[in-house]
């Protein structure tokens, strides 16, 4: 298989005019390659990637001495699955993934630079077999191996991390009525030294109607906070790193609950969904303690995120279906010594979608509407406030018909079709070198209605 995309975006778009693009110009190359063998018990798979972006933004061309965001992406990527089943009663299988990447990364934040480049290699072996029906174990070993090559303006930042590790997991399933998997890994870090992550998870299907799911386990990751924060170069704030961050490590918890309703000859599917994640220590960027500075720190214990979602789907009449879901989200951290909501977060998000296609599959009707609820600001400075405390709740709406022909199709479409734009998302916008501007204060949309149009054509099969 072969994919490819290519796109060069060249208009510059200035809706609410005040003199920075809404959104970037982007110019990319995307080149995909999958190979599939399969012979007898052996199967591979590869896949070849090449990825090559420059995305450009900030003041319109025209201004002088413009303030400029300029992104220029490059990678490369490997990846090959090996399986080979073994012809004995158990089942056997043994598997082995290995996968390989080059990511590097040019980018101006006006005065600011960035550069980084990440090598990463990864291996896994993994072995399977049937003790009885009932049972599986499933054991192996992996490798991991990070390099980082990272400057900020001219500072460098140098990482490399080995991680090598050995995993073993157990299943139990009766009949997929109850299914119990329970799974452990120990891994060495060569920075941060041994860590063991448990989970568990469960399934019962109480009736054909209802099943319920339960799991737990812990969470470990190196955090990377040049490369996962390099946005916030779009500001005049100063980018303050500790020099003691540590491994992030968490717990999460989740319980799935999911009910098949019969209604006149079709089925309603309700499904409900909690989880919490209890963090021991988590990386955060503090907006809040200084309005001109970020602060990228270690939070040891106190910072939790609940996510709580229902959702409803029903075909209402033959080819009209139906999805309505709300998630209520609750993610606070601890910044100096107090626990406060996550800023930039929707405390909840609502959404319903509908789809209608005619009888003999000739046109469709899409159309899908989000709200999304208020959330916190990072703090303002207190003797010049020049952003709100709050954002409010705001709502986005999506629509698209298609005509269908024998082997191809065309549509036509719009987003966003209320033009809701978040105001004044830059702030300070009219002085880029000064000390109050900042681009990244972000939580609704920054480009209004968008309409499309396109064509899609299907080879016919032989």
């Amino acid at each position: 298989g072969i994919l490819a995309h290519i796109e060069d975006e060249l208009m510059e778009l200035d809706m609410n005019e005040d003199g920075f693009m809404d959104q970037p110009k982007v110019k990319q190359q995307n080149i995909l390659n999958k190979w599939q063998y399969l012979q007898d018990k052996y199967m591979l798979n590869v896949l070849l990637r090449f990825l090559n972006e420059d995305r450009t933004s900030g003041q319109l061309s025209g201004i002088l001495n413009p303030y400029t965001i300029d992104i220029k992406s490059k990678r490369y990527e490997f990846f090959a699955k090996n399986g080979y089943l073994f012809k004995d009663k158990h089942e056997s299988s043994l598997g082995l993934i290995i996968s390989g990447s080059l990511h590097q990364n040019e980018s101006l934040f006006g005065t600011k630079t960035y550069t980084g480049e990440q090598k990463n290699w990864y291996a896994n072996l993994i072995f399977q077999t049937a003790l009885s029906k009932k049972h599986k174990l499933s054991t192996g070993a992996g490798l991991n191996y990070d390099s980082y090559a990272e400057t900020l303006n001219t500072n460098p930042f140098n990482n490399n991390e080995s991680t090598p590790g050995i995993f073993a997991e157990y299943t139990y399933n009766q009949l997929d009525k109850i299914i119990v998997l329970a799974g452990a890994r120990a891994d060495y870090s060569s920075l941060y030294g041994l860590f063991f992550t448990p989970r568990l998870h469960l399934k019962y299907a109480l009736a054909k109607s209802f099943n319920l799911r339960a799991s737990a386990g812990k969470g470990y990751r190196t955090p990377n906070v040049l490369a996962e924060n390099s946005f916030l170069l779009a500001s005049s704030r100063t980018l303050n790193i500790a020099n003691d961050l540590k491994q992030e490590e968490a717990w999460n918890y989740g319980i799935t609950a999911t009910a098949y309703i019969p209604i006149n000859k079709r089925e309603l599917t309700l499904q409900g969904e909690y989880f919490h994640t209890n963090f021991i220590n988590q990386t955060v960027s503090d907006l809040d303690s200084n309005p001109h500075e970020v602060n990228l720190i270690n939070i040891y214990k106190g910072s939790f995120a609940n996510s709580i979602q229902l959702e409803a789907s029903i075909e209402i009449l033959k080819g009209w279906t139906l999805t309505a879901a709300h998630r209520i989200t609750d993610s606070k951290q601890t910044i100096n010594g107090e626990l406060r909501e996550k800023p930039l977060t929707n405390r909840y998000k609502s959404l319903i979608t509908t789809s209608y296609q005619t009888p003999l599959k000739k046109w469709q009707f899409d159309f899908t509407a989000q709200l999304n609820g208020g959330g916190r600001m990072p703090d303002p400075d207190v003797n010049n406030p020049l952003w709100n405390k709050e954002f409010k709740p705001y709502s986005v709406f999506n629509a698209q018909i298609t005509k269908y022909f024998r082997t191809w199709s065309i549509y036509i479409g719009s987003e966003n079709i209320g033009n809701y734009t978040q105001n004044n998302p830059i702030i300070d916008v009219a002085n880029p070198s000064g000390s109050n501007f900042d681009a990244t204060m972000i939580w609704g949309p920054v480009h209004g209605r968008k309409i499309y149009a396109g064509l899609r054509w299907a080879l016919p099969k032989k």
